[in-house]
């Protein structure tokens, strides 16, 4: 028997999402997949978007790469759409023609194309704090080495959080591949995720690596 992957993510729903959020999840996320873009395109790549507040800020300072979102969270998901339509029409907003969206475990996506990014954005990813829960965290060296294989030659991996413990487990993740990595000074880079600081320290931590 094939042997099960760990979920590292938590609930896929949360509340009840509005009938237009629903209607714009059935007919507009289908025509925006990733899936549908040539592999040949310039991408930068968000892992596990929240609401898309940083997703549509890329978008915007980026109009002419391809943004891919990938989120599990479907609230998550219906929130971003909601954002980037015109509420009359329900058309996809000109400013944000080049988002694209994965609404599934970004591993799953990464499986499934040959896509190099200039950039992989991974803001404020699930900490799992508990110890025996250590295993769920995303970051692990398995994972990073293959992120590190979907950049392009002078691609980075940017990482922030507000979890220090978490922040020195992936720089002790890191030291068991060959991924060069530094520790920047980067202005906080506000979203609704980083604005709860569940952790309660003073700012993010951020981490770039590079192969």
């Amino acid at each position: 028997m094939e042997k099960q992957e760990i979920r590292t993510f938590g609930r896929r729903h949360g509340k009840k999402i509005s009938a237009r959020q629903q209607w714009l999840i059935d007919n507009i996320l289908p025509k925006i997949s990733p899936l549908n873009e040539s592999d040949n395109t310039v991408k930068i790549l968000e892992i596990g978007f929240g609401s898309g507040e940083h997703l549509r800020e890329l978008a915007n300072q980026n109009p002419e790469k391809i943004i891919v979102g990938a989120e599990p969270f479907m609230n998550g998901v219906a929130s971003l759409l909601s954002a980037i339509t015109n509420i009359t029409t329900n058309e996809v907003l000109s400013e944000y023609k080049n988002i694209r969206i994965f609404a599934d475990d970004v591993r799953d996506l990464l499986r499934n194309t040959d896509s190099k990014f200039e950039q992989i954005w991974v803001l404020h990813p699930d900490p799992w704090p508990k110890a025996k829960h250590e295993k769920r965290r995303l970051l692990n060296a398995e994972f990073l080495k293959l992120l590190s294989n979907h950049l392009t030659n002078s691609g980075e991996i940017i990482i922030g959080t507000d979890h220090w413990e978490y922040f020195d487990w992936i720089q002790q993740e890191l030291q068991k591949t060959n991924l060069k990595f530094s520790t920047p000074d980067i202005a906080t880079i506000h979203t609704r995720y980083q604005e709860k600081n569940k952790a309660g320290t003073i700012a993010p931590k951020y981490l770039v690596i590079k192969n």
